[in-house]
């Protein structure tokens, strides 16, 4: 991460910046998960969690060169939420995402994307391969900066996800086409992990008896 924002370990004071940043909002986000899932179910959950700590590694990985360690702990704030309520509408949705990619690849990406044209500071130059070249900075909305470069962020990101999108519905389709997108039905009741690998993924939640088993003398 360090050196998609910098590109010279010659920039001492950028790279410390970004390792600092990155650090504040993966605990800011990591935090706010926890204890707003908490607070909705009275239990610690511990995917919710660990899917905040990764949302605020996401999402600060555009703005950490730009931004101040304030700006990153609000983005991480604002990713902890964001994962959250990401996961909730696909659960209404009822699209299957058990990792939870799209609430802290897609939608926390986004918006760490967008926040850098919020919370960009004007205060660091461009970093190039000698160091920082402070003749052209960085700001956001929030710094006086206007809008021009959270626009420029928007376009990027609507650019980037259309694309995306298009592209996976149409291979994603095409393979629908050879009949080899979903595994049998056999195979989903059973579950992928005992069908295609012949052992649990969690044995100590173990479903299945036994004799059901892939490969147990059927």
């Amino acid at each position: 991460m360090l050196f998609r924002s910098t590109l010279s370990a010659l920039d001492a004071q950028g790279i410390g910046r970004v390792s600092f940043n990155t650090t504040m909002a993966a605990c800011s986000a990591g935090l706010t998960a926890l204890f707003y899932a908490y607070g909705r179910t009275s239990k610690w959950d511990l995917g919710l969690t660990t899917n905040g700590f990764l949302a605020g590694l996401v999402a600060i990985t555009c703005p950490c060169y730009w931004v101040s360690p304030t700006g990153a702990f609000i983005i991480g704030i604002v990713s902890g939420f964001a994962v959250i309520w990401a996961t909730d509408a696909l659960e209404y949705l009822r699209i299957d995402d058990p990792i939870g990619a799209v609430p802290v690849h897609m939608v926390c990406g986004i918006w760490g994307t967008l926040s850098l044209g919020l919370f960009a500071t004007g205060a660091y130059g461009l970093p190039t391969p000698t160091g920082a070249d402070t003749s052209t900075v960085v700001k956001g909305l929030f710094y006086g900066g206007g809008t021009t470069q959270l626009v420029a962020q928007a376009i990027g990101s609507g650019a980037t996800t259309l694309a995306t999108l298009v592209v996976a519905f149409v291979l994603m389709y095409a393979v629908k086409t050879t009949g080899t997108l979903r595994v049998s039905r056999e195979g989903e009741l059973e579950g992928l992990d005992i069908h295609e690998h012949g052992m649990f993924a969690y044995p100590e939640f173990a479903t299945h008896p036994s004799e059901t088993l892939h490969g147990s003398g059927r």
